[in-house]
């Protein structure tokens, strides 16, 4: 699709803006430097980030528990949630943050015009939820693992709403087998009954976590239900489309009363894979990576090249003949772009 062309008018408005944005910003700048020269804020301490709305983000000290509105300076790169950084306390209980520490990692998704956008940093693991109902598609929960893979950070398979499988587990108990089959952590869960959490608890602590899913999968449930003292918006289950509704609007930490921390990050329908190239997403499969390299050429595809190790261990069984079906649409998804 092609960008729309703006009038002249609207570049105008469009400049304007940004350049009063800019001038806003400079002298924020100005008086938060005024301000720590007079000696207005206290000492430089650690401290986390919880959650972020604009160029004001609510920081969690590694001294208490409280949560402090603090100012972003200027000068700084943008912050995400998960962020450890230096801030210094007003007396009046705000601050500014002055520095961030490096990043572990950082996990980022595309937007809808296709730019990476970072959501958190400083994780363990990513819990991609998916559940009985809404059901699953097994290509979706590749493109999920997928990504995760290309960020180095740790994946965890989670079914939620378990009390609605049939007797047996049915095809969604297979397909998770496939997948533990993998070497993929997979966990089962649902908020109906006194256990159905201890094996999502027993993940989860110890561990900076992300979830990532579907809308309608039961994420903020699931959190409601890890965190009994917070306050969350459940969105719906809609009855005719039996699709999910957005009701997380920004990532937010939560500690976890048996410690560790969990982010709830923006619902999204699909994780889009057009920041992957071809050989990136081939790599996302775990199962592939000992065929690669043994095809006969060079630059085989995969596709219908003789000598294909990756063709001829789907040919004997040894990789899944689904799994790489899935894989061929993505990378036919990818062409279509």
């Amino acid at each position: 699709m092609s960008k729309r062309k703006l009038t002249r008018q609207q570049r105008w408005r469009i400049e304007k803006i940004q350049a009063e944005r800019a001038a806003r910003a400079d002298k924020q700048t100005e008086r938060e430097s005024q301000a720590l020269e007079a000696g207005e804020y206290g000492h430089e301490q650690p401290g986390r980030v919880i959650a972020h709305f604009g160029r004001s983000l609510d920081i969690r000290g590694n001294d208490d528990d409280a949560l402090h509105r603090c100012h972003l300076r200027a000068n700084l790169d943008s912050l995400v949630t998960g962020d450890r950084v230096i801030w210094r306390q007003a007396t009046d209980g705000s601050g500014v943050v002055v520095a961030r520490d490096a990043r572990d990692n950082v996990l980022e998704r595309p937007d809808p015009r296709g730019q990476l956008k970072p959501v958190a940093a400083n994780i363990d693991q990513i819990l991609i939820v998916f559940a009985v109902e809404p059901a699953p598609f097994a290509n979706l929960i590749d493109r999920y693992l997928v990504a995760a893979e290309a960020t180095g950070i740790t994946p965890v398979l989670v079914l939620n709403k378990t009390d609605l499988l049939p007797e047996g587990g049915g095809e969604l108990g297979r397909l998770l087998e496939r997948y533990r089959a993998l070497g993929y952590q997979v966990v089962r869960a649902t908020t109906r009954g006194a256990t159905g959490l201890d094996a999502l608890h027993a993940q989860l602590t110890g561990r900076t976590s992300v979830f990532v899913g579907q809308s309608g999968v039961g994420k903020s449930s699931l959190i409601d239900r890890l965190l009994p003292d917070e306050a969350l918006r459940i969105g719906a289950l809609s009855e005719e489309s039996r699709k999910g509704t957005h009701t997380t609007t920004t990532a937010r930490l939560y500690t976890l009363p048996a410690g560790g921390e969990l982010i709830d990050s923006p619902g999204i329908r699909e994780f889009g894979l057009g920041h992957l190239d071809e050989t990136r997403i081939t790599d996302g499969f775990i199962e592939f990576r000992d065929y690669l390299g043994r095809c006969r050429f060079r630059d085989c595809r995969h596709r219908n090249e003789p000598g294909c190790a990756l063709l001829d261990a789907v040919d004997r069984e040894a990789i899944s003949a689904e799994r790489f079906a899935s894989y061929r649409r993505i990378l036919d998804g990818l062409d279509d772009r």
